[in-house]
């Protein structure tokens, strides 16, 4: 891939684990918004990958184990960010991120460095457990940050290429797009947000919730 001609053009990175339901249908409907597409499966045991149809402006990074989601992401945003792009989505592979939605992220980077997908316009769709727990996860982050988080867990982002490039992240779990928040507050990045839709199925979450407390927890005091 020729560096040079990704300038000004948008990759998404799209990481999964066990998704072969969902993951075909995902990356067809991103591919209608993006330039390229970053497919991290990260040590699928349900042929996940062999369910990719598309090829084309498709890359597909295999993890052998499952290392991590925040692992995952730091791989496909190197790749996108050595191959050239200067803007990168992240969403996720169970349908619960709508990819016809990513035009209003890309229009927030021209006044936001991060822009986040906001779901808690309209809370009936999500489960009592996450909104506690989102609700209280932000507030503590607008605290660090010195910046009104207001959905810090959700994972449907896109990113001005700087900020992948100035920001190490050292965790590998879904605490890490947190610590991308708390990092980038201290480089006076701007976190902006749009509203999107709630979408939840009959997908079982895969984070474990006090393991994941307590590494977000841990982030506090970076």
């Amino acid at each position: 891939m020729n560096r040079s001609n990704n300038i000004n053009k948008v990759a998404a990175v799209i990481p999964f684990y066990n998704e072969s339901k969902t993951i075909n249908e995902v990356i067809e409907k991103t591919l209608r918004h993006v330039n390229y597409i970053y497919a991290v499966d990260d040590g699928s045991t349900d042929n996940s990958s062999q369910k990719i149809t598309s090829r084309e402006n498709v890359f597909i990074i295999r993890n052998p184990v499952n290392c991590g989601k925040g692992y995952a992401l730091k791989t496909g945003m190197k790749k996108a960010i050595d191959e050239g792009f200067n803007k990168i989505v992240t969403l996720d592979a169970d349908l619960q991120h709508n990819p016809d939605e990513i035009p209003s992220f890309l229009a927030g980077l021209k006044d936001y460095h991060i822009v986040i997908g906001n779901r808690l316009k309209d809370l009936s769709e999500m489960p009592m457990q996450r909104r506690m727990s989102n609700k209280i996860s932000s507030k503590l982050l607008s605290i660090k940050t010195g910046q009104k988080i207001i959905d810090s867990q959700c994972g449907f982002r896109a990113y001005r290429s700087e900020v992948i490039e100035n920001i190490k992240t050292e965790k590998n779990g879904y605490e890490a797009e947190s610590e991308i928040l708390i990092k980038s507050s201290r480089l006076d990045y701007k976190i902006g947000f749009v509203n999107i839709s709630t979408i939840y199925g009959e997908e079982n979450s895969k984070m474990n919730g006090l393991k994941t407390t307590i590494d977000f927890i841990r982030l506090l005091f970076l």
